[in-house]
């Protein structure tokens, strides 16, 4: 077992621990939680509630909601109350976006206007793209995630994001604490649900129920029984998003000819051929250890792949028992069967012996409120569930926005998104009293 900081990144660590940079902000970030409370007259004392805002996949749709989510609990003097954002999917474009400015949530307001001027205005060139990809093309592990995330993802978003997720270490201090998660493709296949979830930060990354982690920086790098054995660049947050995108189609269009553009083209057709998704360098290769299965141990690489190809949400990696979550706002952001992914949620978590509330609900209506909670369980974390469609900000019309807003479409127009943040904004405009009342009931079952 090695501690992970920044002289010992080289290696794997295996535990349940939080990573210190992660324990430092929690610890830290409790202050301005307590402030923020006071504001609207809640006292809690040494008892902060640790509240998580979970956010739902569904490409643009979910990217842009969960803009007008945050922006509208920045309005509301909400946001310097949470602890973690987690995402999936398009939730994390808008994730990658807002994480890129320091201490974001302190300037929500222009932070909102300069990702919507991008969407509205922006553009990335095919010229552009091709680079993108005849660079990627050189890589080991190139897949059909490297081309996905050049064509579909960098047209949808308007922009190559060549960062990378751990210069965000030391920017965020004053904004929740960011989790990105995906799926083991192999373990989801093998139902080893609990080797299944892996979650990334700006500071460590790994299986989440298991406890097995590496320093983000050096994910993606060759590592034999637990230390580094080739180093290999880290992973952008072009290619990181797209390991959390909705793809289900490869749109793909040359407008133009280079020198090596049949090499390109040759391996592109190689890799979505044998439909090769997320392929990365397995830092648990030879490991011994006794938690995780020995199927990722004797695996030189592992698959990784959008969560919401099994539960559309980062609730697992949230629920991780380290963490001591007493709150989860969840933001759904799914179109269809409505209270899917909470159900899914429910069910993994009982199979996985995870402390979660008993879901009821009416089920799939037009009748849709914007504010359910599910609170059962005094072992469990407070539930507050709330669909991005509703009776109350849809007005009797709910399916007409849900079949507006698909999944699987090109870039919204200036007016879809326009129109879009304001529903996912009057979500949490009308709901704020509820909230805060569930906030205080939070920090007395917590006192008792």
């Amino acid at each position: 077992t090695f501690l992970p900081n920044r002289q010992t990144c080289h290696y794997v660590r295996i535990g349940h621990s939080l990573n210190e940079a992660e324990s430092q902000l929690v610890a830290n970030r409790r202050a301005t939680v307590q402030q923020c409370l006071q504001q609207h007259n809640i006292t809690c004392s040494d008892e902060v509630p640790i509240i998580a805002v979970v956010a739902a996949g569904g490409g643009e749709r979910a990217m842009i909601a969960l803009l007008g989510s945050l922006s509208q609990m920045s309005e509301e003097e909400l946001l310097d109350c949470i602890m973690y954002l987690g995402g999936d999917s398009g939730s994390t474009w808008c994730m990658a976006s807002v994480y890129k400015e320091p201490d974001w949530s302190k300037q929500m307001e222009t932070v909102k206007q300069n990702i919507i001027k991008r969407l509205n205005y922006g553009n990335v060139t095919c010229s552009e793209q091709y680079k993108k990809l005849a660079k990627m093309c050189g890589k080991d592990n190139f897949s059909v995630t490297d081309i996905w995330s050049v064509f579909p993802v960098s047209g949808i978003v308007k922009e190559i994001d060549d960062h990378v997720i751990t210069e965000q270490r030391g920017q965020y201090t004053n904004d929740p604490y960011p989790i990105y998660t995906v799926i083991d493709k192999q373990c989801k296949h093998n139902t080893l649900y609990k080797d299944t979830w892996f979650e990334i930060t700006p500071d460590e990354c790994g299986y989440s129920l298991t406890g097995a982690f590496v320093d983000t920086k050096c994910f993606g790098s060759r590592f034999e029984k637990g230390a580094k054995t080739e180093e290999h660049p880290e992973i952008d947050m072009l290619y990181l998003q797209e390991l959390k995108s909705d793809g289900s189609a490869l749109i793909v269009c040359f407008n133009f000819i280079l020198s090596d553009f049949w090499k390109v083209i040759a391996k592109c057709i190689e890799k979505v051929s044998q439909w090769d998704w997320g392929t990365t360098y397995n830092f648990l290769y030879k490991m011994k250890a006794d938690d995780v299965h020995t199927s990722i141990l004797k695996s030189k690489t592992r698959q990784y792949e959008d969560t919401g190809l099994l539960i559309n949400s980062p609730y697992l990696s949230i629920l991780r028992k380290e963490r001591n979550v007493d709150l989860i706002i969840s933001l759904d952001f799914n179109s269809g069967v409505q209270f899917e992914t909470v159900d899914q949620v429910a069910q993994m978590s009982k199979v996985l012996q995870i402390p979660f509330p008993t879901v009821e609900h009416p089920g799939n209506t037009e009748e849709l409120e914007d504010f359910y909670v599910f609170k059962n369980n005094p072992n469990a974390p407070v539930v507050i569930h709330m669909p991005l469609f509703n009776a109350m900000n849809c007005k009797g019309e709910v399916k007409m926005w849900e079949n507006k807003y698909t999944t699987f479409q090109l870039a919204y127009s200036e007016d879809m998104i326009s129109n879009l943040l304001e529903k996912a904004g009057l979500n949490i405009k009308n709901t704020k009293e509820k909230l805060l009342k569930e906030i205080e009931e939070v920090i007395q079952r917590k006192e008792n």
